[in-house]
């Protein structure tokens, strides 16, 4: 899917709880996209976004850089189906200890097929199915994520070499075929809980995620 005319359409002082940090809203069009779920037509022109947290002296080495996907339930709810919320703070306790980092914040709920859409995918899980088989079920791809975005952010922001943290794979793909070389891959592997100790398993087995399995507490 082409991704055109990717632009920064704001750039703002950022104080939080975590620390110092600059915000920076992108944007870019992607042309023709594919569409996610079948029988469905996608618009000749998808406009995607991110946010950019920003700390520090970007520019003296590689950065941390962490690529988050959106997850409302996770991050703002803070779900114990998934273990999104405690990657993101991992990440941002990770990048406030260096003193410098980016993180990427992606709109793509759901491994993008969107928020209503990943309710009703809870709701067959509920029944049985795993994440993977609940998207399909509903007619989605597994993952409709395509991770293209975030490399062009980072050439925008002059970076062209990254520590990543990551357990997904095709992360670090997207970003290397962007021209960004990933020179370290930081786990961001975090204490399982019971209550998503499938979905982590279903990541690994499924999804090629660098997970180790390790046992609940």
């Amino acid at each position: 899917m082409p991704l055109q005319n990717v632009r920064k359409v704001a750039d703002a002082d950022f104080p939080s709880r975590w620390g110092h940090f600059r915000i920076l809203g992108f944007e870019g069009d992607v042309v023709s996209p594919e569409p996610c779920r079948e029988g469905t037509t996608a618009p000749a022109l998808r406009v995607e976004g991110a946010v950019a947290l920003v700390m520090g002296d970007i520019h003296a080495a590689p950065p941390i850089v962490r690529i988050h996907s959106q997850c409302l339930t996770g991050d703002v709810f803070h779900s114990l189906r998934c273990d999104c919320r405690q990657q993101l703070e991992l990440a941002l306790s990770k990048i406030v200890e260096e003193g410098t980092g980016i993180l990427l914040y992606e709109q793509q709920e759901g491994r993008g097929i969107g928020l209503m859409a990943k309710l009703k995918a809870y709701e067959l899980q509920d029944q049985g199915l795993d994440t993977i088989e609940a998207n399909l079920e509903l007619g989605f791809k597994a993952d409709c994520r395509e991770f293209e975005l975030p490399g062009e952010v980072l050439k925008k922001l002059g970076i062209h070499a990254v520590r990543l943290i990551t357990n997904n794979p095709e992360k670090v793909a997207a970003l290397e075929s962007a021209g960004i070389r990933v020179v370290e891959r930081i786990s961001a592997e975090i204490e399982p809980e019971k209550t998503f100790e499938r979905y982590l398993q279903v990541k690994r087995d499924k999804m090629g995620h660098l997970i180790d399995p390790q046992p609940v507490k």
